[in-house]
């Protein structure tokens, strides 16, 4: 079925599931992390790299995409787009990975009001961002590309931060990981 064909009860329906998976993403990862899993011949702790590499690699993602509809490559920004949500899914899925299965780490460097504005900034936003992205997602799968751009001004910046700080976050704690401050 197209999207052009649904109906107004199946956009109604479609826009609950965001508003639900915006509530219940955070709930989740926030309840997860009082659960702690050591599965025993296993260690995670190479992740906070992967996961830094993978919000890299999204932030990448996301400019390459904005310079191709700059150029009206649309199925390129389509595929870049669709590219960088599937690394913001595999970022999702690693980071709850390792923090079920590792303890956490306390930031040991100088400057540490830098350190936690940008964390805390950074943390917030990657709560933010998922209605935003989710609904700019879904404006352009309805070719609705007015509402689209509308709510591509909110997203596209957020999500640009919420990628970029993931990896000055992981930089500036990294030299931490593993040693008991």
């Amino acid at each position: 079925m197209e999207t052009k064909d649904k109906t107004p009860a199946q956009i109604k329906s479609f826009k609950k599931i965001i508003v639900a998976l915006s509530i219940v993403i955070p709930i989740a990862v926030a309840l997860l992390f009082g659960i702690k899993i050591k599965p025993e011949g296993l260690d995670f702790s190479f992740l906070p790299g992967v996961y830094a590499t993978i919000n890299g690699i999204t932030a990448v993602l996301l400019v390459s995409a904005l310079l191709a509809v700059l150029n009206k490559k649309y199925k390129l920004h389509e595929k870049l787009m669709k590219t960088a949500l599937v690394f913001s899914l595999l970022f999702l899925l690693l980071y709850i990975v390792y923090h079920i299965t590792s303890d956490s780490t306390s930031y040991g460097g100088q400057f540490p009001v830098i350190y936690y504005v940008i964390l805390i900034s950074h943390i917030l936003l990657s709560v933010i961002v998922i209605p935003l992205v989710l609904f700019t997602y879904f404006y352009a799968w309805q070719e609705d590309f007015e509402k689209h751009k509308k709510w591509t001004r909110f997203s596209f910046p957020i999500w640009l931060y919420v990628a970029v700080t993931g990896v000055v976050v992981y930089v500036m704690i990294s030299p931490y990981y593993g040693l008991e401050i």
